[in-house]
């Protein structure tokens, strides 16, 4: 919704181009589920080459947005900041209410027959709004890692994973970060620290899981499906200079130059694309079906229940 809190804003000539522009671009992606971080939306007009890709060019914009959602100029719905939240405890107005909740919301792991377990995991949450709607549609759990995770996310992940593995499953890891030095090092990172805690490998009995036998380490595998330099060749997102200051700065400079890319340049809906093509690439489609046919009739079994509820407690 557009709302008018500043009408003293004014904007003329490339400003006011720009919060026009801005504006189609946000109503356009809307139009399709999708909504952008700030920097997302700033790296539409830098991809469009209406803008220079700085820091002094990402603080202007920033300012601008922020004032043409005050003038009611954007719509407060279209940006998103994924790092605040407020958690607000549920609240019902009858019993039956809850049921027809639990119905709509109520979901088996589809996944439980099939030979893999994936997991799609990403290294900004500014992705988030993305990603999230399609690991919901293809049932599979999704984690912005937010660069380097921690060692407390990694060892209650490694866990988890480790008990799939137990139950005899392939594990799949979809990784998304940037093309930078440290992006391309959390590959690494998360495979072996994963891999650590999950005991996967000769190392396993060594240490947590000694006298227990290794896990094959060719049924633990991350993947990184974004970004690539073949990705970067084709959709050539707006670059930015590789972070000299990072300690691997020096070998990513000699292997791939003094550019670097960010996640978040790429299309939404080219994120989206990638996710949901390597997650239905490694799914058994029939055991799939078996399985939403499952689901279904144990949701209409709660609704039923909702119905009877409702009839009963009617006034």
């Amino acid at each position: 919704m557009k709302e008018i809190f500043d009408d003293s804003k004014t904007f003329k000539g490339e400003n006011a181009d720009l919060v026009d522009v801005i504006d189609e671009i946000l109503h356009d992606y809307a139009r399709q589920g999708y909504d952008l971080s700030l920097r997302q939306a700033y790296y539409q007009l830098v991809a469009r080459g209406l803008i220079e890709n700085t820091d002094r060019s990402y603080k202007r914009i920033g300012s601008l947005i922020a004032d043409a959602r005050l003038a009611g100029l954007i719509d407060w719905d279209h940006i998103v900041d994924r790092v605040r939240a407020t958690v607000t405890p549920s609240h019902w107005t009858s019993p039956h209410e809850i049921v027809e909740t639990a119905a709509r919301q109520f979901a088996i792991d589809k996944w439980e027959d099939q030979p893999v377990h994936v997991e799609v995991m990403a290294e900004k949450d500014a992705v988030s709004g993305i990603l999230e709607p399609v690991c919901k549609e293809l049932d599979v759990p999704f984690t912005a890692n937010r660069g380097y995770s921690s060692l407390s996310f990694m060892y209650r992940r490694g866990k988890k994973i480790r008990e799939k593995l137990l139950d005899g499953k392939h594990i799949l890891i979809v990784y998304l970060g940037d093309h930078d030095p440290s992006g391309l090092d959390m590959d690494r990172d998360i495979l072996g620290r994963i891999g650590m805690f999950a005991g996967v490998g000769d190392a396993c009995c060594e240490t947590a899981y000694e006298g227990e036998e290794p896990i094959e380490i060719d049924r633990f595998e991350l993947v990184r499906i974004a970004l690539t330099m073949k990705q970067i060749d084709h959709y050539k997102p707006p670059p930015n200079p590789a972070k000299i200051t990072d300690s691997r700065a020096a070998g990513y400079i000699r292997k791939h130059g003094d550019e670097s890319w960010e996640l978040d340049a790429l299309e939404p809906r080219v994120l989206a694309d990638l996710v949901r093509r390597s997650v239905k690439a490694v799914r058994d489609d029939t055991l799939w079906r078996s399985a939403v046919a499952r689901e279904l009739e144990m949701r209409e079994s709660l609704e039923e229940v909702a119905n009877d509820l409702k009839k009963a407690v009617k006034p």
